[in-house]
């Protein structure tokens, strides 16, 4: 017997089985997906370990679940085994049923009782036609009842990646006091450099957008306040030597995931901006790997494309310590020195702001990297 078992994750995020794609019984290929799993980052398929059947599933949908865990056992015989064997694939027969059976809520598998509990449903509330209480058999009483609800209301359950979202949200606000600082930054420089260079990055497969430009800058600020690339434990920081900066990537109604420039401080502007061009391509694809949402040290949000000026607290992405968030770009009259007098330009603006882990940073720590920041930009060669 085989074993598929959970691979290792994220850390500080939980997963959830969504879907088995294979039945007990059925026949598998290596490295054909078995079952779908989800964590607020990323869904993933994990596939067979070996040819043969697939002769126990040991996991319900909907059911948290942790790196190592086994979730079913491959025969690679794939044929029959003497009774009380422990290789006898475990396959689920059929229960005759009444039609008006109703079951007993304390039999049902956990993955269905937490989903009743979540639409506070009870067992005997759903009815189901095959031979137990299944997961879309919920879904189709939610949805019905939801029709029925009063004009102009339309109710959406929540889906695991917005649950698990919301709940690292909130513990991110629970353990860590957000406090954020707002500078702005002249876009002049880098619009002159992009607007030069763009079409040349193009040739070597790379879309120059400002992103990038905010990464190169991040790297310099890191080394006059490399504090703010660290991360909070009860008894010491630690800071880290890899600047791994999440970029974070809207998915529409889906909410949004935070893919991994890894060892930014290690790349070019050319580089950084190749890595931009295929992670974002597989975010919005869903075709990211674990890997590429992995061990992140620090976190951008460019909320300003979506036309926000400013955005705070931005909520640190845990365990991490700081976040960096954009606002839109905007031309505006700003009064300059000239010759020794002031005068009024029409510049290309955006606010910047650093929301920082008080417990890790302070407001001169914040400050100083923030300067350091817009004047990288702002004096981009």
């Amino acid at each position: 017997m085989i074993d598929i078992v959970v691979p290792a994750e994220q850390e500080g995020t939980k997963a959830v089985l969504k879907h088995w794609l294979k039945k007990p019984g059925d026949r598998v290929r290596i490295d054909e997906p078995v079952v779908e799993i989800e964590t607020d980052k990323v869904a993933v398929e994990i596939a067979a370990t070996a040819n043969g059947v697939l002769a126990e599933i040991l996991v319900e949908p909907e059911t948290d679940i942790e790196p190592g865990r086994v979730l079913a056992r491959i025969s690679e015989s794939g044929g029959s085994v003497e009774a009380g064997s422990n290789t006898e694939p475990v396959i689920a027969a059929p229960v005759p049923q009444r039609a008006d059976h109703k079951p007993d809520t304390g039999q049902l598998p956990p993955g269905i009782r937490r989903l009743l509990a979540e639409h506070n449903l009870q067992a005997d509330d759903v009815a189901f036609r095959g031979d137990r209480l299944t997961r879309e058999d919920i879904e189709a009483e939610v949805a019905r009842r939801a029709s029925v609800q009063t004009t102009g209301v339309r109710s959406i359950p929540h889906d695991s990646m917005r649950r698990r979202i919301a709940e690292h949200m909130v513990h991110s606000v629970r353990v860590a006091p957000h406090v954020t600082a707002l500078f702005e930054a002249d876009f002049s420089a880098i619009i002159a450099h992009r607007n030069a260079n763009k079409a040349d990055f193009t040739a070597q497969g790379a879309n120059l957008t400002f992103t990038a430009y905010f990464i190169a800058a991040c790297v310099e600020a890191m080394k006059v306040v490399p504090l703010v690339n660290s991360r909070w434990y009860e008894d010491r920081i630690e800071i880290f030597e890899d600047i791994n900066i999440g970029i974070g990537t809207a998915l529409g109604d889906k909410g949004l995931i935070v893919p991994v420039i890894h060892r930014a401080q290690m790349l070019s502007l050319l580089e950084i901006a190749r890595r931009l061009t295929d992670l974002t391509e597989k975010a919005r694809t869903g075709k990211l790997a674990p890997a590429d949402v992995q061990n992140g040290t620090f976190s951008i949000s460019n909320h300003g494309v979506s036309g926000s000026l400013l955005a705070a607290p931005i909520i640190i992405n845990q365990p991490q310590s700081a976040i960096l968030g954009i606002g839109k770009l905007q031309k505006r009259a700003m009064v300059c020195e000239a010759e020794g007098h002031d005068a009024i330009e029409i510049l290309p603006m955006a606010y910047v702001t650093l929301t920082i882990d008080h417990r890790v940073l302070d407001a001169f720590q914040c400050n100083a990297w923030l300067t350091r920041f817009a004047e990288t930009l702002e004096s981009w060669a």
